[in-house]
C-alpha cells in the first residue's frame, strides 16, 4: 500500500497539472461527513471544497440517486433539448424557493459559465456593451469573467480582454456613479468571498438596485460561493432582502458533483432563442447525473435543520476564536468566516499548522491576511468545537 501510494504521488507531479508551485499534495481515500481520510491520518474539512460540500460528504441520497440515474442513462443531447427529469424535477424544486422573477433556470457546468452566460444574456437583451463589477472580486477564470476582475495580477498575462468594464467599490455607495445608461449589467457577490468575507453595510445593495433600475442596468448577483444556505439563508439575497435581475449559481449547486447555473426570468431566457437561435449553447449542461445529485442535496437542505443553525454555530466558532492575542478580525456571514491575522505571512503559516493539527481550511485571493472557515454545514457541535480547539492550539504556535 505505501508503494502504490509512493507511485500515485509521483504520477500526480508528473501528469496532473497544478496551479500552484506547492500544492498540498495530500492522497485523500474517503471522505465522510464533515471529515476527509488519507492513508494514515483523519482531517476535519473547514473549507467544504470551497463552499461546495455544504451537505457533507459521503451523504448516501446522493450516492444512491446518483447511481440510479446512471442506470438509467447519463448524457444524452445538448441541454434543451430534451426532457430528462432529473433536470425538469431540479429546476422546479429550485424555482420553488425563489421570487416569480426567477422561474427560469439554464443549466451549465460551473460559476464561471454561469457568469459568463448571465453577461452574455445581459449584453444580449439591453443593447448594450459596457459592464460593472466590484473591485477584489471573482466571478471566475475564463477570459470573458476575467476581465470582470480590476486586479491586474491576476489577469495581466492574458490581455486582450474584453474592453468596456467599469469598477465600483462594495458598499461606497459613491462610487455607484459608474452605472449609466449605457451599462448593461452590474455583477456582484452579496457578500464578497475571495474579499475576504466582506459583508454589505446597510442600505448598500439597496443603492445598488435603484441605481440598475434607474439606468436600465441588469443586476446579477453571483451567488456561486453564498448560496445554499451557506450565510444564513438559503441564498444570501434573501437575508438582505434585495432581488437580482438574474442569479448564477454553482459550488454547493451540484451536491459535489460539477454544475452550475444561471436562474432569472421566462421572458428574459427567452432571448437566447433570437438573435442569434442558440444564443448559447453547452454540451454537458444540466447533466442528468449532476442534476440527480443536485436534486437529493437540494432536499437535504430542505428537510434538514442545517441551513437555521448556520448562524448559531457560525457564533459557536467566531465567540471561541475573537479573543486570541493573533486575531486581529474576524468577519462573518454565517459558515462563511474570514479571520485576519493582520499579517500575510502569518496567514500561510497557519494553514500548514493547522494541517498538522489535522484541519484542512484556505486563504482568500484577495485577502491575504486572513484565513477561511468555511465547513460543511451540517458540522455538529462536538465536531465545531474539536476544528475551534486545533486552530487555537495553531494559533498558539504562529510565533512559535
Amino acid at each position: 500500500m505505501e508503494q502504490e501510494s509512493y507511485i500515485l504521488r509521483e504520477l500526480f507531479f508528473k501528469h496532473v497539472g497544478q496551479t500552484s508551485s506547492a500544492p498540498l499534495g495530500l492522497t485523500i481515500v474517503k471522505a465522510e461527513g464533515v471529515f476527509l481520510y488519507s492513508e494514515t491520518k483523519k482531517y476535519l474539512d473547514f473549507i467544504s471544497g470551497v463552499s461546495v460540500s455544504n451537505v457533507g460528504h459521503g451523504r448516501r441520497e446522493i450516492i444512491d440517486a446518483v447511481k440510479r440515474q446512471v442506470e438509467d442513462y447519463a448524457h444524452l443531447m445538448v441541454y434543451g433539448e430534451m426532457i430528462e427529469a432529473p433536470q425538469v424535477e431540479h429546476a422546479a424544486l429550485l424555482c420553488s424557493i425563489l421570487p416569480p422573477s426567477l422561474q427560469s433556470v439554464y443549466y451549465v457546468n460551473s460559476g464561471s459559465e454561469a457568469n459568463e452566460a448571465a453577461v452574455k444574456l445581459a449584453k444580449r437583451i439591453t443593447g448594450r456593451y459596457r459592464l460593472a463589477a466590484c473591485k477584489n472580486a471573482y466571478h471566475g477564470s475564463t477570459q470573458g469573467v476575467l476581465s470582470l476582475m480590476d486586479s491586474e495580477y491576476f489577469k495581466g498575462s492574458f490581455r486582450p480582454l474584453l474592453p468596456l468594464v467599469d469598477h465600483i467599490e462594495f458598499n461606497n455607495k459613491e462610487s455607484l456613479k459608474a452605472i449609466t445608461e449605457e451599462t448593461a449589467a452590474v455583477i456582484i457577490e452579496p457578500v464578497q468571498g475571495e474579499g475576504g468575507v466582506q459583508v454589505p453595510q446597510q442600505g448598500f445593495l439597496e443603492a445598488l438596485r435603484q441605481r440598475c433600475t434607474q439606468t436600465g442596468a441588469l443586476l446579477i448577483f453571483d451567488e456561486v460561493q453564498t448560496g445554499f444556505g451557506r450565510t444564513g439563508s438559503m441564498f444570501a439575497f434573501q437575508k438582505f432582502g434585495v432581488e437580482p435581475d438574474i442569479l448564477t449559481l454553482a459550488k454547493a449547486l451540484g451536491g459535489g458533483m460539477p454544475l452550475g447555473a444561471m436562474v432569472t426570468s421566462p421572458q428574459r431566457m427567452q432571448s437566447w432563442q433570437s438573435k442569434p437561435a442558440l444564443g448559447h449553447i453547452t454540451t454537458f449542461g444540466g447533466h442528468p447525473v449532476c442534476c440527480a445529485a443536485a436534486l437529493a442535496a437540494l432536499k437535504l437542505l430542505l428537510t434538514q435543520n442545517w441551513v437555521a443553525e448556520v448562524n448559531r454555530k457560525s457564533k459557536k466558532i467566531v465567540d471561541s476564536l475573537i479573543g486570541h492575542p493573533a486575531v486581529k478580525e474576524i468577519r462573518a456571514a454565517g459558515l462563511l468566516i474570514a479571520v485576519d491575522l493582520g499579517d500575510e505571512s502569518l496567514a500561510k503559516k497557519i494553514l500548514y499548522l493547522l494541517l498538522d493539527e489535522g484541519v484542512i481550511t484556505d486563504w482568500f485571493l484577495f485577502q491575504p491576511t486572513s484565513f477561511r472557515i468555511a465547513p460543511p454545514l451540517c458540522i455538529s457541535d462536538e465536531e465545531i468545537t474539536l476544528g475551534v480547539e486545533a486552530v487555537l492550539r495553531a494559533l498558539d504556535k504562529l510565533n512559535g
